[in-house]
């Protein structure tokens, strides 16, 4: 992991996370953007690739050879696209004398850490709500009825019309359903999920309570619903907090997620990942002395673009909730 020469940071190894620990941290935190954008790992920067378009790959092509003749073969005709990672980062300093002060209760480096990073992973999930919960991007399909009116509310019917919406789209079945926690919540107390639950099968449901994430997607016919619980401030920074989820009430997404590492699979989309300046996708963690400030100063970064690759494979729904 290189550090510029000319700088005066230093890695900072014991202020991270393993693997582990980072999924942990990200899944505690309501986090779900790694999982609706699977990471691919990229040896450049920015770059041209060939993304096979959809209508390619629901061709029929003739695959009789007689004897003595070629085999037909693939002549794909790729669509260009491209990607450029840009860094994100975020420093936090720490005071010599608040960090002698409170030595006793906490470590101010590990703290600061854990805030520089929370705010990097944040701004991380925003993004990837704001390019997939986008009524522009996706034309978005208008419910009947809330998924808070739950006597009245076909969230079965509607996530089935939209499965199959996608399905003669792009030839591709979804595998995820994308929603927020309190729509995640309401859904749990919905009749007609109950009385599915109940009646065939997918789980044992006494109250909602006991209704989890994987009993939704057998209900769903899905591999994951994939919950999101972050939230974020929307007011202005001299007003007084007012707090809303990342990823809106409004909306709930079907989307085909990507299962490979080809950057080409038909999916949703990526987190395109550089890591040759240093950078690690949950942080790279340095840190240098100010003498100004008399503090040291912990940075975590990471080098990234958020990537929509096939719109096809996905299908927005919005008036989720009331």
């Amino acid at each position: 992991m290189p550090t510029p020469v000319d700088s005066d940071a230093v890695l900072r190894p014991d202020l991270g996370l393993s693997v582990e620990e980072f999924d942990a941290v990200a899944d505690l935190n309501g986090h779900i953007a790694l999982q609706v954008l699977p990471v691919f790992e990229s040896a450049l920067q920015n770059a041209e690739f060939g993304r096979i378009p959809i209508e390619a790959l629901l061709q029929n092509p003739e695959t009789i050879r007689a004897p003595g003749a070629l085999y037909n073969r693939g002549d794909w005709k790729f669509d260009k696209d491209s990607f450029a990672t840009e860094e994100h980062g975020w420093e936090e300093p720490v005071d010599e004398r608040e960090a002698k002060m409170y030595a006793r209760y906490f470590d101010a480096e590990v703290v600061a850490a854990q805030r520089a990073q929370g705010i990097v992973l944040r701004a991380a999930e925003i993004r990837a709500a704001a390019l997939l919960f986008n009524a522009v991007t996706f034309s978005a399909t208008s419910i009947t009825n809330e998924w808070d009116d739950y006597t009245n509310a076909t969230p079965i019917d509607d996530v089935e019309e939209s499965v199959r919406r996608v399905w003669l789209a792009s030839g591709l079945w979804p595998n995820a359903l994308i929603i927020n926690r309190l729509v995640f919540r309401n859904l749990r107390n919905c009749d007609q999920i109950i009385e599915r639950i109940n009646s065939q099968g997918a789980g044992s449901a006494t109250k909602p309570s006991d209704i989890t994430a994987d009993m939704l997607a057998r209900v769903f016919d899905l591999e994951k619903i994939l919950v999101a619980g972050s939230p974020k401030n929307v007011a202005n920074e001299a007003k007084d907090v007012s707090i809303a989820p990342i990823w809106s009430n409004e909306y709930a997404m079907t989307a085909r997620v990507a299962r490979t590492n080809d950057l080409r699979e038909p999916c949703i989309g990526r987190i395109i990942h550089w890591g040759e300046d240093g950078s690690q996708i949950g942080g790279l963690f340095e840190s240098y002395y100010s003498d100004e400030r008399r503090s040291r100063i912990v940075r975590c970064r990471h080098d990234v673009d958020d990537k929509i690759l096939y719109t096809e494979s996905a299908d927005l729904l919005s008036n989720i909730t009331t």
